[in-house]
Formats: C-alpha cells, sequence, structure tokens
C-alpha cells in the first residue's frame, strides 16, 4: 500500500514538473525605471525601454496603404490631398491656409518636419502652432504672449537646434520617475477640465489612457489681437461636461468673440474661427465605445507581446491598418466582418459630409452674389440676410467639425450624422432666406449656382494639386 502511494506521488509531481516545463512563460512585469528629470531625448528613455521606444520609431515609417477605404495612409511618396477629395471644401476654406495646402497627416514622428514643409500660410498664427507639435511646448508657453505671438520660425528656434524636427515624446505623456500617465499640458487641457468640473486628481488611469491623447487631438481656440497675433491657445469647452463636450457650446464659444476670429472666408468676406481635429470631443460625448469604458489607448495602442513582455503598441495607427487587432481584444468577428462595419459606418457620413459641404458652398457663392448686388446699389433685407448669415455659420462650423475629426464618423457615428443632419438643414435655412432676400431686391437667382469649383482648386501650386489643371469639377448634387 505504502508503495503504490509513493508511487502515486512521484507521478503527480513528475506530471507537475512536465506541466510547468511544457507551459508558456508568464510575461515579465516591466520595472519602472527613473529617468532623469528634464530628460526630452526619447533616445535615453529608450535605454531603459527599448521596446516601447522601438514602436515609437516606427510612427516614421509609412502606414499601409489600401486597409482603409478613406485614410489612404501614405506609401513613403504620394501626399494625399484633402482638399482634392472634397472639393468643396477648397471653396469654403478659401482665404486660409487651410484652402492652399490640407493633407492626410504622417505619423508622429514626422509633426515638426511637416510643419516646416507645409505651406507658410499654415503657419501665420506663429509660436502657438508648435502648441501639440514640441514636446518643448510646455515650458515655451510659459513665456506667454512672446512665445505666442512670435512669428513661427522665430518660436522654432526657442527650442535647442537638436531637437527642433522632435515631434511627441515620452515626456509629452509619461512621468519621468515612474512611467505613469500625466497631463503634461495643464496650460492647456488642464485649464479645460476644471472648465468641465473634473478634479484633475480623481482621474483614473483608464481615464488618461484617453486624455494624454486629449491634450492634442482636440480643437482649439487662438484669440488674436487688433492686429491679429495670436495671444493665447484655449479648448472652447465652456459650458460643457465630461462626457458630453456639445459642438452647440463649441460653436457658441467660438461666436462670442470677435477676436477669436482667425481667418476672413475670401467668398462670403466673413470674419471665422476654426475648428481642429476635435476627435476627444468626437468620442467622448455618449459614444457607445466611451460608455464602455474604452480609452482610446486601447483601440490606437493595442498591447502586443514582445519577447516574453507585454507592452503597448506605441506605433500608433488606426485599427483598420493594424488588421483590427486592437478590436478583437473584444470583437469575435473576422476582420473582414469588422472592416465591413467599420466601411458602412464611414459611408453613410461621408455621403451626409458631401451633401451638407456643398449645400454650404451654394450659400457661399450666393452670399458673394449678394454682395456684388449690394455694391451694384441694390437693397438687401437686413433682417433675412442676418438670418442667412447666423445659419451659415452654424453650418459651416458643424460640416467644419466633422470633416476636421479623423474617424469619418466612426468614433460616434450617431453624433456625426446628428451634427451633419444639422449642417445640411442650417444650409438648407439659409440659401433659402438668401433667395428670399435676392428676389426680394429684384435679383433674378439662378436654380442651380455654379460654384466654379475648379477656380478655387486648380490655384493651389503643382506641390499640392492633385486634380489635372483642366480637370472640370461639378457639384455632384
Amino acid at each position: 500500500m505504502k508503495i503504490k502511494l509513493f508511487a502515486a506521488l512521484m507521478t503527480a509531481i513528475l506530471c507537475g514538473a512536465l506541466l510547468t516545463a511544457c507551459s508558456p512563460p508568464k510575461a515579465e512585469m516591466v520595472k519602472g525605471v527613473q529617468i532623469p528629470d528634464g530628460t526630452i531625448d526619447p533616445a535615453v528613455w529608450g535605454k531603459a525601454y527599448p521596446e516601447e521606444y522601438e514602436g515609437w520609431k516606427k510612427t516614421a515609417e509609412p502606414t499601409p496603404v489600401g486597409k482603409s477605404k478613406y485614410k489612404k495612409g501614405n506609401d513613403g511618396g504620394q501626399v494625399f490631398d484633402k482638399l482634392s477629395e472634397y472639393p468643396f471644401s477648397a471653396l469654403l476654406f478659401n482665404g486660409w491656409g487651410f484652402g492652399i495646402e490640407y493633407n492626410e497627416p504622417r505619423g508622429h514622428v514626422h509633426m515638426m518636419k511637416d510643419q516646416a514643409e507645409v505651406d507658410p500660410s499654415r503657419v501665420k498664427a506663429g509660436g502657438v502652432c508648435l502648441t501639440c507639435k514640441t514636446p518643448y511646448a510646455p515650458v515655451l508657453a510659459e513665456k506667454g504672449v512672446g512665445y505666442f505671438a512670435a512669428p513661427y520660425k522665430d518660436a522654432v528656434n526657442m527650442i535647442p537646434k537638436e531637437n527642433q524636427e522632435l515631434g511627441v515624446a515620452c515626456i509629452d505623456c509619461h512621468n519621468n520617475r515612474d512611467m505613469t500617465l500625466k497631463i503634461s499640458r495643464g496650460f492647456t487641457l488642464g485649464k479645460a477640465l476644471k472648465k468641465l468640473g473634473v478634479d484633475e486628481a480623481k482621474l483614473t488611469n483608464q481615464d488618461k489612457r484617453s486624455l494624454v491623447c486629449a491634450q492634442c487631438h482636440v480643437t482649439y481656440t487662438i484669440p488674436k489681437s487688433a492686429d491679429m497675433k495670436s495671444q493665447d491657445v484655449f479648448f472652447p469647452w465652456d459650458d460643457s461636461k465630461w462626457g458630453k463636450i456639445s459642438i452647440e457650446n463649441i460653436i457658441k464659444k467660438i461666436r462670442s468673440d470677435k477676436s477669436y476670429g482667425e481667418w476672413v472666408q475670401s467668398v462670403t468676406g466673413f470674419k471665422m474661427a476654426y475648428i481642429r481635429h476635435p476627435e476627444f470631443e468626437m468620442y467622448s460625448n455618449n459614444s457607445v465605445h466611451w460608455m464602455a469604458g474604452v480609452s482610446c489607448v486601447d483601440c490606437h495602442m493595442p498591447y502586443t507581446k514582445v519577447g516574453s513582455k507585454k507592452v503597448s503598441d506605441h506605433r500608433i495607427m488606426s485599427p483598420l491598418k493594424n488588421d483590427f487587432k486592437a478590436c478583437q481584444q473584444c470583437h469575435t468577428e473576422s476582420p473582414e466582418w469588422l472592416k465591413g462595419q467599420v466601411i458602412a459606418i464611414q459611408d453613410r457620413a461621408a455621403s451626409q459630409f458631401i451633401r451638407s459641404g456643398y449645400s454650404l458652398a451654394t450659400v457661399a457663392k450666393l452670399f458673394e452674389l449678394t454682395h456684388k448686388e449690394q455694391a451694384a446699389g441694390k437693397q438687401i433685407d437686413k433682417e433675412l440676410y442676418d438670418l442667412a448669415k447666423d445659419h451659415y455659420e452654424e453650418g459651416f462650423y458643424r460640416n467644419l467639425f466633422f470633416g476636421a475629426e479623423n474617424s469619418i464618423g466612426f468614433h460616434n457615428p450617431t453624433e456625426a450624422m446628428r451634427i451633419l443632419g444639422d449642417a445640411t438643414m442650417h444650409a438648407g435655412k439659409a440659401e433659402g432666406l438668401l433667395r428670399q432676400a435676392l428676389t426680394k431686391a429684384g435679383v433674378n437667382v439662378p436654380v442651380k449656382v455654379d460654384l466654379e469649383l475648379s477656380k478655387y482648386t486648380n490655384n493651389r501650386g503643382v506641390k499640392k494639386l492633385m486634380f489635372k489643371p483642366e480637370q472640370e469639377l461639378k457639384d455632384p448634387f
């Protein structure tokens, strides 16, 4: 009996040893390494965190082409021109740097390089243009108006020469002492969170996994002096709440003060504000994934295995271009099925974006006609005119909000469609009011307004032009 028990015990021990030997090794816990205070250079951080550093460096590589229908990626040479893709935008942005050159962005490593190469009209705002582009921005912002208003090249020269081409870096998102996530841009995001009533000390790590991205993937407003010099930069989140930063409140804020007008729309002559890449605002406004507790990092920097380590993938890109590896952490469907769902959402949103864009372009040309008739002595009903202008601007900012947001509606499909529906509605009301005003003044208004699209798309220089100069562009509606 004792021999049998002993044999059984030895067999169990041997089996346990074999199972342990054959089982995969557990992922190593990454031990925190303190980086010296004030260290900007990612290569220094990379000595302690080589896997993350190698991933970050890969953002310099071209993203895969052909995996996304709407975000083309780049093949290392071809630049994808958004104004050629959506010609009505060239008309609406005429008079502004974005109406000359507006390209699909490249990876984070290229941020400063791309800004140096873009048409000079895009950096007329001066030092404020560096707010999201350089890890030195928090230090530069301490200089106040002297930095914000400085000519762009002068502001760049405030950065140490060896790092003037360095884009977003480790220090932008991480505490150098323990690698925890941090908000480095208190002068923008920190102030904006207070507007939402958020106590920064109570933020969870999952909150920060979105907020480190929200330091830059948001819209911002640049107050101007009387001579159009930049005075500051802020996020127009007034009167909004955490989880509901609405387009209505953003528009209300940027239209509330003439100093927020950054440019003059040449077709209408209106002084306008601008909306830039509002990914966080769109995503956090009650979207399905936001309500499920999914952060930006979960989708755009999914965990990956490097040797025995589990690390967050620092080659930040769309899940579409990463074969839906991020999505498959939660979704069991095939990559083909998931891509079909994404494209279906984006197709519907893009259709509405194009429809509202051409409607607004039509209104802009009617304002151009109205101003010509006024100059010729025609009396235009002021009440009808002012109502039309109000609806036009409300529609314009909604269309702009969607176009500047980089998901083609996927981050928040229901909100995207609501915003675009309202943009089309405002454009329709503005057109009806202007037609009434012009008819009342005795002007024969054409049923179909000629948008003269080639006038706005074909005069931007060879470098920015994808359409052939002789190509005729037409309103598809």
